[in-house]
């Protein structure tokens, strides 16, 4: 079953058997912001159109956010895109944004992830894509085969972010959402998240 199947955050709460919450966990954490990067992105949204489709939406406005954090873990995670993953039977399909752990084998071999992200689709809803997220977010426990690790999820249409994270059989949305119009708290929330990945690859 594809993880776009699931169409609600509730459908996949009662297919799995999981708690919902809601709290804001996220401690922003302070990150370095690169002037360049912060004047390219400003020029983009500004100058350019960033938001007529959803592949523009994932080049423009996501993609640079994540991969500009992910600078900082670099050597020892991958910033995958637009990856398909098999977790079992019932759980499968093209996740838009992973972070893994890099492998010692090299860049291209993937291994354990710790986080995705989806893209809100022009004809979805933010419900619709969390669903599609925390259902990803449940197959990445299996991938991994840690049922009780704590996962971390991301859903966005580029202008509003959406945070959260799944530990066990209880998930916990962050009450806060983002916005791109506020960069430097995007960035640290990102950020944040990106930490408690690296805090559980240094255990």
């Amino acid at each position: 079953m594809s993880f776009t199947s699931y169409q609600s955050t509730g459908a996949v709460l009662k297919q799995f058997q999981i708690v919902y919450n809601e709290s804001n966990y996220i401690v922003e954490a302070e990150m370095p912001v690169n002037d360049y990067f912060r004047v390219e992105l400003q020029m983009t949204i500004g100058e350019g159109v960033v938001d007529n489709s959803d592949v523009a939406i994932c080049e423009n406005l996501i993609y640079p956010v994540l991969k500009e954090v992910w600078k900082l873990y670099r050597d020892r995670f991958i910033l995958w895109s637009h990856e398909f993953l098999h977790c079992d039977e019932g759980l499968e399909g093209v996740i838009d944004y992973i972070l893994a752990r890099r492998s010692p084998l090299g860049k291209i071999v993937f291994d354990k992830p710790y986080f995705v992200g989806v893209q809100v689709r022009r004809d979805r809803n933010f419900d619709a894509s969390w669903g599609h997220c925390l259902a990803a977010m449940v197959g990445l426990q299996k991938l991994n085969q840690e049922p009780d690790q704590t996962v971390f999820g991301l859903v966005s249409n580029g202008e509003i972010w959406q945070f959260g994270q799944l530990g066990k059989d209880s998930f916990t949305k962050n009450s806060t959402f983002y916005t791109i119009q506020e960069l430097d708290r995007l960035l640290t929330a990102v950020n944040f998240v990106f930490q408690q990945c690296d805090l559980q690859l240094l255990q």
